[in-house]
């Protein structure tokens, strides 16, 4: 092996852990997994898996669980998208009329944070799987105007310290970061808010936003710039980004060729950096006579190095702390 391929392989993954440090880098992904979702019942009293909107992933139970706008309860799945399980939601003593789920975010043991666009308000619940979550007795208003339609579309949870940052969608857009308190209750929003303007959404250059992630939760991301950062998905650009906590667009990643005529509305990510997307049912499923469309998980992977790149990075790091040891002996003379 040259001595030049291990510089420059040495080099190359010096590269790659410094980028690394920094940003998750968007633009190394591809999709990998694409998996439809079953509509389940959604009448009755049943959960609907129709119009998945906002996914989050459990790291304790290797699992994910979604919603969909009809606010009917949380589904539980695999990450290749198989039900395992669900639970019911009941809105009495809420004020909410529409129950439009948009955001969902787990925090942990079992428990998770939805989130009502329209109210602004946000709900703890502990998830048993069967069971019925009665979530006015733990909520909290992040804002007191009922903001209709274009309202809160996304939640997550930093586990550092027990942050959240939301999304709302526009008219205008709105990025929030802070504490919420879930303090138990009988009736309406009975916790507390800090939540508080992060940046100027403008600045990202998206349309119509959609959710929001941490990428806090990345294994290899604890203490470095890059656990800062945040995934921003906007429906109406097409487009996944990761942005600082200042606004400024890091990687992006296209989605508009992405199956075609889906609304993704939904990201999170895994300890691993594998990036987990839901969508809605296609959008003109009536207009080019699709019976019965299901909702999607799109699964993003970045490549990872091949064995031999991994050899060639060790061999090189060895040969250069050898080289380094011979220059710093001393010179013996005959």
């Amino acid at each position: 092996m040259k001595l030049k391929h291990l510089i420059l392989a040495v080099a190359a993954a010096a590269t790659l852990s410094a980028h690394a440090a920094n940003s998750i880098n968007l633009g190394n992904y591809a999709v990998t997994g694409t998996y439809a979702l079953d509509i389940l019942g959604g009448t009755g009293g049943g959960v609907s898996g129709l119009e998945a909107s906002a996914v989050t992933y459990a790291r304790d139970r290797g699992t994910l669980f979604f919603v969909g706008d009809e606010g009917t309860g949380v589904v539980e799945i695999s990450l290749t998208g198989q039900t395992l399980g669900s639970m019911t939601f009941n809105w009495t003593n809420t004020d909410s009329i529409k129950h439009d789920t948009e955001g969902l975010t787990y925090l942990g043991g079992g428990n998770l944070v939805v989130t009502e666009e329209r109210l602004y308000d946000a709900y703890r619940f502990n998830y048993v799987a069967g069971g019925s979550a009665n979530l006015a007795t733990r909520s909290v208003s992040i804002s007191n105007a009922n903001v209709g339609n274009s309202g809160l579309e996304g939640i997550s949870y930093d586990q550092r310290d027990g942050s959240f940052v939301t999304i709302k969608q526009e008219n205008p857009q709105d990025i929030l970061a802070g504490k919420l308190t879930f303090t138990a209750g009988t009736v309406g929003a009975t916790g507390t808010s800090t939540m508080a303007t992060l940046f100027n959404p403008t600045l990202m250059g998206l349309s119509a936003l959609s959710d929001v992630q941490t990428l806090s939760s990345i294994d290899s991301f604890a203490g470095t710039a890059a656990a800062d950062n945040l995934l921003v998905l906007s429906l109406g650009s097409r487009k996944l980004i990761e942005v600082d906590r200042s606004g400024q667009v890091i990687s992006s990643f296209d989605l508009s060729g992405v199956l075609a005529n889906n609304g993704i509305e939904g990201v999170t990510v895994d300890e691993k950096g594998t990036i987990y997307l839901v969508a809605e049912q296609l959008q003109d499923q009536y207009a080019v006579g699709i019976v019965n469309p299901k909702s999607q998980l799109i699964v993003l992977s970045a490549p990872v190095p091949e064995p031999e790149t991994y050899a060639m990075m060790l061999a090189g790091v060895g040969l250069l702390r050898f080289v380094s040891r011979r220059k710093k002996q001393p010179s013996q003379s005959v």
